[in-house]
């Protein structure tokens, strides 16, 4: 017997139509760069649109690609900022039945290039700061048919186009194509930390329930009444799903464009009354910094409304979590997700009886939380048996659900989709704990993992701890050679400016809370951490910068602590 309930298809339209009609009143805020100040920096100017104007301009945008004889499934990128125009792209190409191509603006030109012609995009739409980028690009991709600026150039540049001309001079699409639900709707290449990058490609049906699920108050906790900064970028993971879920819930939306200091954040946040926000941890840390030394000013910014400051991409050190809720009285949420989980798999909302600011409350809010509706995670080990969730053992972290990947395109990486009793999982390439509540804690990334005499370390607990010492900007923990043990731990540490700290008293900190082999061997100072293009630290780097490397044996441009 089967029900009789409509078969509605899920598809992005239907986000589309929802801030075209009842939610047409509400605004989207962006920085844009209006040229810039006398030592090259750009400078900023806040545009406001409505939602009912950036539901015409999507129509038009649509039409117009469909216009330059794009046909369905066909891929457009974007190499862009977080704005309003990048909103337009995001609702309007999937519902021409387009393929939405968000490319990393971080990453070195022939890494784009190779992209690019990977996704075979035919269209190219690119921030005007990017625009230098136009003519190597053209050359590098034969398939690259029309590229679109997004924002004004001082001076035409030849076979390109404005992209508000573009929109502008464009009629709305009359009607939405027949799309079914399991359509590409966008797609988003990995990091590729380890050797190309691989690309992942979201469905409308995909795309639609993340951002319903996204939503609840367990979840990223996103309404109506909400004034939302996504400040995670728009070119990876779709900024981490917000600017759908925004639109199918009605809530504003507010974009820092290129201005991602921690001033003009703060200046974001108190002056659009933002109530969730949305970052990796080194902008929390530069956010941090800002509210510090306004509050020592006696100038403290006004950020009474701020309800969440959602934390993913890395690991946020728990004594970042209290210091932002103790210092500044704000909360961080910290969610868990990869490009091949669309991306929210986990958010770390409390049981109910747990105080949010007890010792345990801020030991769970420090994990990654527990799963939101309709995905699932196991641990396994490396023969893919499945291990006790204890919150003590650790196992390849694997993960299943309707936004989930099912495979690369082009069937790249197939080793990392594999059956077990007889459903399909993912191996995330995460090594983590699961506990009888739920909690999901990662230890490691399985690369990043450090294997001492047969035990596993885990480099992320070392590094939440030592970044609670108040001498310690950042730091990153990875595997050195050891000729008895084969690795040890070795801590790579950044001091704050003026500062410094010694191996012994980063010991002195960590050996009430680790066991003594898990205790580093030494420490270098260091200037900087290397970050890649997700605001991620690049381990493969320091473990070549630092290969060979013994406690009494310091890289020239390092200091060995006494």
């Amino acid at each position: 017997m089967q029900g009789n309930m409509m078969d509605v298809q899920l598809t992005v339209p239907t986000i589309l139509e929802r801030i075209r009609g009842q939610y047409k009143t509400r605004e989207v805020v962006s920085l844009l760069a209006a040229g810039r100040d006398e030592a090259g920096n750009p400078v900023a100017k806040k545009h406001r649109i409505s939602y009912g104007e950036v539901a015409d301009r999507s129509l038009r945008l649509a039409n117009g690609l469909l216009g330059l004889g794009l046909q369905k499934g066909d891929r457009v990128a974007t190499l862009a900022v977080n704005s309003f125009r990048h909103l337009e792209a995001y609702l309007g190409v999937p519902s021409a039945g387009l393929v939405l191509h968000t490319v990393n603006i971080r990453l070195h030109p022939e890494q784009v290039a190779w992209i690019l012609n990977d996704a075979e995009d035919r269209v190219l739409m690119i921030e005007n700061v990017f625009a230098a980028m136009i003519p190597a690009l053209k050359d590098a991709c034969p398939k690259l048919e029309h590229v679109i600026v997004m924002g004004p150039l001082p001076q035409a540049m030849p076979g390109v186009q404005d992209y508000d001309t573009f929109v502008t001079e464009a009629e709305p699409l009359p009607r939405y194509p027949r799309l079914d639900e399991n359509d590409a709707a966008a797609m988003c290449y990995t990091s590729g930390t380890t050797g190309n990058p691989k690309g992942v490609v979201y469905t409308h049906r995909s795309t639609v329930l993340h951002s319903l699920v996204s939503a609840p108050k367990d979840a990223l906790n996103v309404g109506e009444a909400d004034s939302v900064l996504p400040i995670v970028p728009m070119f990876h993971v779709n900024a981490w799903g917000l600017p759908y879920t925004c639109a199918m819930y009605g809530a504003k939306q507010v974009f820092a464009g290129v201005f991602s200091d921690g001033k003009s954040i703060a200046t974001l946040l108190q002056d659009e009354g933002v109530t969730v926000t949305a970052g990796v941890p080194t902008i929390w840390m530069g956010l941090l910094g800002e509210l510090d030394r306004a509050k020592e000013a006696g100038e403290p910014y006004k950020l009474a409304g701020l309800e969440r400051l959602i934390v993913g991409g890395s690991a946020a050190p728990e004594s970042m979590i209290r210091a932002f809720q103790t210092r500044h009285d704000l909360t961080m949420l910290q969610a868990w997700g990869m490009t091949e989980t669309h991306p929210l798999g986990t958010a770390s909302s409390l049981p109910f009886d747990v105080d949010a600011n007890s010792d345990e409350g801020f030991k769970l809010r420090a994990k990654q939380g527990r799963t939101v509706p309709l995905i699932t995670l196991d641990i396994v080990d490396a023969g893919r048996k499945r291990l006790p969730h204890d919150g003590k053992t650790m196992g390849n972290l694997i993960a299943r659900g309707p936004w989930v990947a099912n495979s690369y395109y082009k069937g790249a990486g197939q080793d990392n989709f594999f059956e077990l009793d007889g459903e399909l999982w993912f191996d995330t390439g995460d090594i983590s704990t699961l506990d009888e509540r739920g909690y999901m804690h990662i230890q490691d990334r399985s690369k990043d993992l450090i294997k001492s005499g047969g035990e596993w370390i885990s480099s992320v607990d070392l590094e939440n701890a030592i970044m609670a010492h108040p001498a310690v900007a950042q730091c990153a923990v990875i595997a050195m050679d050891d000729p008895k043990w084969d690795e040890r731990p070795l801590a790579v540490v950044v001091p704050r400016p003026g500062q410094s700290v010694t191996h012994q008293q980063l010991i002195e900190l960590l050996e009430p809370h680790f066991a003594k082999f898990w205790l580093p061997d030494a420490t270098v100072l260091t200037d900087s951490i290397p970050i890649g293009a997700t605001g991620k630290f690049l381990k493969r780097e320091l473990r070549e910068e630092y290969r060979g490397y013994s406690a009494g044996n310091s890289p020239e441009r390092t200091e060995q602590p006494g």
